[in-house]
Formats: structure tokens, C-alpha cells, sequence
């Protein structure tokens, strides 16, 4: 399955290799990934479902909601990783997700960070901590998935024409 290559892609590997984003970074990102899905969740998955109670008195099943949840999740963040490679708090910490050799995931490998994702993480914190032995310091779903993340600096600013002045006119 062919994907669609990140428009800084190219220019990050012709120029330099990509440098890996830090691993205090990356911990802000997850952080800081919380914001937005607070609103996705409320949109996505508390209002239906207070909708359904409140106009129907129905209550669905916790393995259905659990369900739910999982598929917005999944939805939300296999979209940003194959349109772009970035979350809403990826793009702001400049944070790119990567194959391991710097072009962008294929399908399988997104689903397969998302899916060893939780419990990577949820099992007392495992797969983060694995950062901390890891010798290029990626946590343990990166690792298992053939995927990294990279810090994309900002773009040079290109320089402003010369003001033009009342001697030069």
C-alpha cells in the first residue's frame, strides 16, 4: 500500500538526518495530547451517549462503550499519523512520527503503534520507562512498530523585502 510522503520529508533527509525528539518532549506531547481529546471524547462519544440516555433511557453495555471509545481513539490518532504524521499536540511540540528510516509509516505499522500503545503504557508504565534503557531512547510501542519520533524544527523565517524609504523613492 503506497502512502503519501510528508511535505517536509524530503527536505529533512536531503538536508540532515532526522534528529530524534527528546524524551522530555515527547512526554509534553502526551501530556499535552490530552487537550484536544478531551473535546474529541465529549463530541464523539459523551454527547451521543447522553442523547441516547437522556431522550431513550438507554444505557449501552460497558464493553460496547469501552468499544467506542477505542474506535474514536483509533480514528483520531491513525488520521493525524497517515495525514501528515503529526497530532494536533505533535504539530505544536514539533513532533513527527517516522518509519524507522525517516519516510513516512505504512498502514500496518500506525495500527500497530496504536494497538501496542495502551498496553504498553497502561502495564505500570512499561513501555515509557523502556525509554530510559532503550539505547536510542524510544519507548517500547515505537520500537515494536519500526516507528519513531522525530523533532522537525521550524522553518527559517525568509527575510522581509527592505522597507522602502523616503530617500529611496
Amino acid at each position: 500500500m503506497k502512502t503519501r510522503a510528508h511535505p517536509a520529508a524530503a527536505t529533512t533527509t536531503a538536508a540532515s538526518p532526522p534528529q530524534p525528539a527528546s524524551l522530555r518532549r515527547r512526554l509534553v506531547v502526551m501530556l499535552y495530547e490530552t487537550m484536544p481529546l478531551l473535546g474529541v471524547l465529549s463530541v464523539t462519544f459523551m454527547l451521543p451517549h447522553l442523547f441516547l440516555g437522556m431522550g431513550w433511557s438507554i444505557v449501552l453495555p460497558g464493553g460496547l462503550l469501552l468499544t467506542h471509545v477505542m474506535l474514536v481513539l483509533a480514528v483520531y490518532f491513525i488520521w493525524f499519523w497517515a495525514h501528515g504524521g503529526q497530532t494536533l499536540a505533535m504539530q505544536t511540540w514539533k513532533i513527527r512520527l517516522v518509519s524507522v528510516n525517516g519516510e513516512p509509516p505504512s498502514r500496518n505499522q500506525l495500527y500497530l503503534r496504536f494497538i501496542l500503545c495502551g498496553p504498553t503504557m497502561l502495564f505500570f508504565g512499561a513501555g515509557l520507562a523502556w525509554a530510559l534503557f532503550d539505547r536510542e531512547r524510544q519507548f517500547l510501542h515505537d520500537r515494536l512498530a519500526g516507528t519513531r519520533l522525530i523533532f522537525v524544527p521550524a522553518k527559517p523565517a525568509s527575510a522581509p523585502p527592505p522597507a522602502k524609504t523616503a530617500h529611496s523613492a
